[in-house]
């Protein structure tokens, strides 16, 4: 998993996407952004991993969607008028992150990025890829995509006839 230091590496800043979820700040890696869309409805597909709610349509591409807040806390996000897909691309699978708002994007330095403190990493903690500490302001958490794929396998529902 990358940490802070390598998302920080080569020309020492990172473009971040930022992303309200269950009314916290969310950040993602520009480089795995592939586009922002206005929430549609989603078409459930049945028997899928728990977090998967369905799929959409964008452009001829089925895109499966992943309600982040439900993913990282259990608050599902609700839809409105400011509720977006986040297309991200990473370990070559597209999903659409489902979140209450697109924020800002925010170009932040390495010194200003750090790993996550140590007692939640070592405590088995790896939804967050590092931290940004931001003067006058909360600090963002930046999402571990490969946390968030992991989840999701996990969510596989287990029945009788798929442990046959």
């Amino acid at each position: 998993m990358a940490d802070a230091a390598s998302m920080a590496s080569g020309e020492g800043e990172v473009t971040l996407g930022c992303f309200e979820v269950g009314g916290r700040t969310i950040a993602i890696d520009v480089a795995n952004v592939r586009e922002v869309v206005r929430w549609q409805p989603v078409t459930p597909l049945p028997r899928s991993p728990v977090l998967i709610e369905g799929v959409i349509d964008l452009r001829g591409a089925l895109v499966p969607i992943v309600d982040l807040g439900r993913a990282l806390n259990e608050v599902k996000v609700e839809p409105s008028s400011n509720t977006r897909i986040v297309v991200v691309e990473t370990d070559g699978l597209v999903i659409g992150l489902m979140v209450d708002s697109a924020i800002e994007v925010l170009q932040v330095g390495a010194a200003s990025m750090e790993d996550p403190p140590a007692l939640a990493t070592h405590a088995g903690y790896d939804a967050a890829r590092a931290v940004v500490r931001r003067p006058d302001s909360d600090p963002i958490v930046v999402l571990s995509l490969e946390y968030l794929l992991e989840s999701v396998y996990r969510s596989m529902p287990t029945t009788r006839e798929d442990a046959a």
